[in-house]
């Protein structure tokens, strides 16, 4: 029996342990312990956060907050640069506008001028060569209507002899011009 109260025992203290061996962290006796590690670690973590990370994440804050200020200030900056090019342009296109009008109305005058200069050349041109051929015709008129009394003068000459009549050269022309006129 002595064998079976040892064996009881030892089941019996196998249970006490079982029962004993629960979670650490909820036993009571070691709270105090518990919570001065805890304390010593939040400690420590805000020691090394407050001394090492948090001034380099505000560095790194501090330096994008400064590059998007200077970024939003040169953009800015561009874009009035771009809207004193877009006007310097918007001047420039009409002055051309202006100057090319200008040039194309001193073009059409110069043109214009020298049309009528021309055509005032090949008027009077014109007049010169109307009047030469007037200046002709007459004479070629004068000369035909001549012409054409020297060769009536003559026929009726002849016809007045061939009829066997007396020819007078005076009153012959005199006939002759008479009937010419009219």
């Amino acid at each position: 029996m002595a064998t079976e109260s040892h064996g009881a025992e030892a089941v019996a203290a196998g249970h006490a342990a079982a029962e004993s061996a629960g979670m650490p962290q909820l036993a009571v006796e070691t709270f105090s312990n518990q919570i001065f590690w805890l304390v010593v670690a939040l400690v420590a973590t805000y020691l090394i956060l407050s001394r090492v990370a948090l001034p380099r994440i505000a560095a790194v804050l501090a330096e994008r907050q400064g590059t998007i200020t200077n970024d939003i200030a040169a953009a800015e900056e561009l874009k009035l640069k771009a809207k004193e090019a877009e006007a310097a342009y918007e001047k420039a296109l009409a002055d051309a506008r202006s100057q090319a009008n200008q040039i194309v109305e001193a073009t059409r005058a110069e043109i214009k001028a020298d049309l009528d200069a021309a055509l005032a050349k090949a008027d009077a041109e014109i007049a010169a060569k109307a009047a030469e051929s007037e200046k002709a015709i007459a004479e070629i008129r004068a000369s035909a209507a001549e012409s054409a009394a020297e060769v009536a003068k003559d026929t009726a000459k002849e016809l007045i002899a061939v009829l066997g009549g007396d020819v007078d050269g005076r009153s012959v022309a005199a006939a002759v011009t008479s009937r010419m006129k009219g």
